[in-house]
């Protein structure tokens, strides 16, 4: 049962607010030692983890580049982008990204968009130039809103389009449910059927944009903007 006490570390260090990592660290060293290791052997397992699974690791190291890209001025950059082009306008810009999202999802491409490396430090601010450029300055609401449109696009693109990639997890889990209740369906059987799903899923999310459009315009009582 002593083995058991790192959680009660994680439990009480994570209510304290205390540092994650030094959290995590003690509490790996604490169960190690109950467990009968000497600290040197503690340390090894924890390294040969780390060095097992390095490869998970190597995504985060995008998000300080992102960082750094913001504090540099990525997000004025996009900014003044799309400020400059007279046509764009929020749902139009997140309609194109939705389908360049749904379209690599459906690839196998997963990394290239996201809420971290994508949608916060590019898509949002973009779609927030696009309706400021036409409409003047956002209430602050209406700035929220446009942050959670570009969120969903995100997600609700991806949902979709994943399942048309034939080696995905979550073909794979239907595949694995349904043999066990005695249904074979071939995994590409499924990837082929979720073609229609996906492209209802596009069809009703860009009409719910071109809505969000006439809705932000009506708001802002600028006429010549829901044409």
């Amino acid at each position: 049962m002593l083995v058991l006490s790192g959680i009660v570390v994680v439990i009480v260090g994570f209510a304290a607010r205390i540092n994650p990592l030094l959290v995590i660290v003690v509490s790996a060293l604490l169960t190690g030692l109950a467990a009968g290791l000497n600290i040197v052997e503690v340390v090894a397992a924890l390294g040969k983890a780390f060095n097992d699974s390095r490869y998970i690791s190597v995504v985060w190291l995008i998000l300080p580049a992102i960082g750094l890209l913001e504090r540099a001025g990525l997000q004025e950059r996009a900014r003044t982008l799309i400020a400059g082009l007279q046509s764009a306008t929020t749902g139009r810009l997140l309609s194109l990204y939705f389908l360049l999202r749904q379209i690599t999802a459906a690839l196998g491409l997963h990394s290239l968009g996201g809420q971290a490396q994508m949608v916060r430090p590019l898509i949002a601010p973009m779609a927030e130039a696009a309706a400021e450029s036409r409409l003047g300055a956002l209430p602050d609401d209406w700035r929220q809103r446009i942050r959670a449109q570009a969120a969903a696009v995100d997600n609700i693109a991806l949902f979709f389009g994943e399942d048309i990639f034939i080696a995905i997890g979550s073909i794979l889990l239907i595949v694995g449910f349904l043999a066990a209740n005695g249904i074979v369906v071939e995994p590409l059987a499924l990837a082929l059927w979720a073609i229609p799903t996906a492209l209802a899923a596009a069809a009703i999310h860009l009409l719910r944009l071109r809505r969000f459009d006439r809705r932000l315009a009506r708001a802002l009582s600028v006429p010549e903007a829901l044409k």
